[in-house]
């Protein structure tokens, strides 16, 4: 039996194609994948992210705790409503999940998980309190749903429905959260546009969904939000990064805190790895569509290195393939390299990544 999330009738009356994606029925689109992608980068789309875990962290010193889970440094957080994107790694530096940290109180602060890593995050989240701080309080709320609203016109049509939430959000930054009534409202998304991630009761869901809907914004699916995301040069966990990878290989060593003198879970294990592959662009020069798993063939001072594209596709706003691929520290952009497609070598230019964001490209085409 697949798990739904508190907007599934409203996904399948809006005629759905709905998939299994992680064990959760999701919807993958509404008719048309590419006018979804579109919407978002022109005007402003939602996604239902409910199948995604908020976990509320309370009691004394929750701070203390964090400091030891995480490994980019809760103590950038001292405005409540400030979030934090960070990894949780294993010991031996390998990533367990990426997620955002919300600190409300210094006894209270919240983490959104991935879905498909939400029980073990719950698990190694349970077991370490109970190593660390077992005072604390560990609290999943899956009586919580989850809707983003991305785009350029995605606030001011928030705005259109949310009572009050004009002045209560219009000053608010990027990764700032505030909360208004039953919406817990987020500056903070997953496509490259602006927009907002709300958290509110699983029981309005669905209201505030149609409401959404009747100011205009369109929803969309799981294919929308690769492209996007893709686009934008956003990791996905499970491709990008998992357990097999440290931050530091997969485009994230912004998000590790190595400078501080706190000790943090994989820390060492970092300190001592060498980092010999890093996360790199690629544009399909020829032909095709790059996909996850292609073999990526370089040459440098006459020796042949290989590497291996993580998340790959084609790009509606820029009308080519792109991708991003773990290749050779040797490698740098602006490089050519081969991608091995179906037994063919195709072309590729190594490139900085984000692709896109707020609906400009910004590599060189």
């Amino acid at each position: 039996m697949l798990k739904t999330t508190p907007l599934n009738q409203s996904h399948r009356a809006m005629n759905a194609k709905m998939v299994d994606f992680g064990g959760w029925d999701m919807p993958l689109h509404y008719g048309s994948q590419l006018d979804e992608h579109h919407q978002v980068r022109n005007d402003a789309g939602m996604f239902d992210v409910s199948h995604m875990l908020p976990i509320d962290i309370k009691g004394d010193d929750v701070r203390g705790f964090l400091r030891q889970l995480v490994a980019n440094n809760v103590d950038k957080l001292t405005l409540p409503g400030k979030a934090l994107y960070s990894c949780m790694l294993t010991p031996q530096g390998g990533v367990i999940d990426d997620l955002i940290i919300y600190f409300l109180s210094e006894n209270w602060f919240r983490i959104v998980v991935n879905a498909g890593t939400a029980d073990k995050d719950a698990a190694w989240i349970n077991a370490k309190r109970d190593e660390i701080a077992p005072g604390l309080e560990i609290l999943p709320r899956r009586d919580l749903a989850m809707i983003a609203i991305q785009g350029p016109n995605a606030r001011a049509k928030v705005w259109q429905v949310i009572s009050g939430a004009q002045s209560a959000t219009e000053n608010l930054k990027l990764f700032q959260s505030t909360t208004l009534n039953n919406y817990f409202i987020a500056r903070t998304g997953y496509t490259g546009e602006d927009g907002f991630e709300i958290i509110l009761p699983a029981d309005d869901a669905a209201t505030f969904w149609n409401e959404l809907h009747a100011a205009g914004v369109a929803p969309a699916g799981l294919g929308a939000r690769d492209t996007l995301r893709l686009e934008a040069g956003m990791n996905l966990y499970g491709q990008d990064m998992d357990e097999t990878t440290s931050p530091m290989e997969s485009g994230l060593t912004w998000t590790v805190d190595m400078k501080s003198e706190r000790d943090f879970i994989g820390k060492q294990a970092l300190t001592e790895k060498p980092v010999t592959q890093q996360l790199q662009g690629l544009v399909l020069l020829d032909r095709g569509v790059l996909r996850s798993h292609q073999k990526v063939v370089a040459q440098h001072n006459d020796n042949e290195f290989e590497g291996e594209i993580t998340s790959g596709g084609f790009s509606p706003t820029i009308n080519q393939s792109i991708a991003l691929a773990r290749l050779p520290s040797q490698i740098s952009v602006g490089d050519e390299v081969n991608v091995m497609v179906r037994d063919k070598k195709l072309c590729a230019k190594v490139v900085k990544y984000p692709f896109v964001r707020n609906g400009k490209v910004l590599i060189e085409q």
